[in-house]
């Protein structure tokens, strides 16, 4: 696990649509690689490497003119948005051919918007998955406010989301209790639209529902269906279904899909956000006027706080050496397990890519007029 960095061949989750209006620059940093984006007037957005290809300047920390073009904020050089440079005001005349940025692959699809940080030959086939719960009509949804910035490394958070036997102690009293540990667990694995995926899947009878979860369920005792699965390493889902004893399935159902949407600063830093949803019209046991959906989304956040406070400290523990220490896996973490060989795999393939290819570096070359 300390050799553990991030993948960079996959689609990862830069921000719902939302967070993407029409000519506004924004900035990321997703898997090591300095990204510039923007919805460009004809509604699509576009992403390339963050600096300039005359001197590095950040191009995120530049600006759109009105007629859409971006322009440098050191030497004033203009792209258009398929990243050609298209001006430059201290040579005027014709453009080198060679003055553009590196365009990275960029995709919009259900609410979502997805980026590919690393070679994108390895791209191909391949589409991000599908999250419709964010869009479905037939859905109340929330999502996150604000992206989650965690100094941690990503692979623990999605350990901790695949996990709930950490709801006791850490969530105890709200979402949590000590039954939460003594649910079996059943393993699922497979390969679903090119990616390899880890299923955890808890199904208990009798449970008896802690706080938050009457509250937003209604029920005292249930029978329960609670699976987790990192989809990729991008996407982790929760789904959560609590019924009567026998009632699952039917118009007694009740419970929600929690989509966590992660992605990889560097190797120990991420960004983490999340969208519930519910059936359309579920409201809570104490108010049925709010909507269930929006009572978990205004709950929630103190759920990922306690899980930010233990991400935060497990990481800082890679600041030390482990001389003699190795981590101990208990029999209910064979899901975690097998979500870090899977991502270990990729890295790996990732490298053995990297070495086969033997770089080029060109003498930079003048800019003919």
């Amino acid at each position: 696990m300390s050799k553990f960095e991030f993948v960079k061949n996959c689609w990862y989750p830069i921000g719902f649509s939302r967070e993407f209006p029409a000519h506004e620059l924004k900035g990321f940093k997703i898997a090591g690689k300095p990204i510039v984006m923007w919805r460009t007037d004809g509604g699509e957005v576009v992403a390339f490497d963050d600096r300039c290809c005359h001197k590095r300047f950040p191009l995120s920390q530049s600006k759109l003119l009105d007629d859409g073009r971006l322009e440098c904020a050191y030497h004033g050089l203009c792209y258009d948005a398929t990243g050609q440079c298209v001006e430059i005001p201290s040579q005027p005349g014709k453009v080198p051919p060679q003055a553009r940025l590196n365009v990275i692959p960029v995709r919009e699809t259900d609410g979502v918007v997805w980026v590919w940080p690393g070679d994108q030959k390895a791209a191909s086939g391949i589409e991000p998955p599908r999250t419709p719960e964010v869009t479905s009509p037939d859905k109340d949804a929330v999502g996150s406010p604000q992206p989650l910035e965690v100094p941690a490394n990503y692979l623990l958070l999605i350990e901790n989301l695949l996990d709930i036997t950490h709801f006791y102690p850490l969530h105890d009293g709200n979402i949590g209790d000590k039954a939460n540990s003594l649910i079996p667990v059943q393993l699922e694995e497979g390969n679903v639209a090119g990616y390899d995926y880890v299923k955890t899947i808890r199904h208990v009878h009798g449970y008896q529902q802690p706080p938050y979860l009457r509250e937003w369920f209604h029920y005292d005792e249930v029978e329960r269906l609670h699976t987790h699965c990192m989809v990729s390493p991008g996407l982790t889902r929760v789904e959560m279904h609590v019924a009567p004893e026998g009632q699952l399935g039917t118009a007694m159902e009740r419970g929600y899909t929690l989509l966590h949407l992660h992605y990889p600063v560097d190797e120990a830093n991420l960004v983490w956000r999340w969208n519930v949803s519910c059936t359309k019209g579920h409201t809570t046991l104490s108010d049925t006027s709010i909507l269930t959906a929006h009572k978990v989304a205004e709950m929630f956040p103190e759920v990922v706080a306690q899980d930010q406070w233990a991400l935060e400290r497990q990481q800082k523990m890679f600041d030390y050496p482990d001389d003699d220490y190795s981590e101990l896996f208990l029999k209910t973490d064979k899901a975690l397990r097998r979500a870090r060989q899977i991502l270990m795999a990729m890295q790996r393939q990732e490298r053995q890519e990297e070495k086969a290819i033997i770089p080029i570096h060109p003498q930079p070359a003048e800019a003919a007029a």
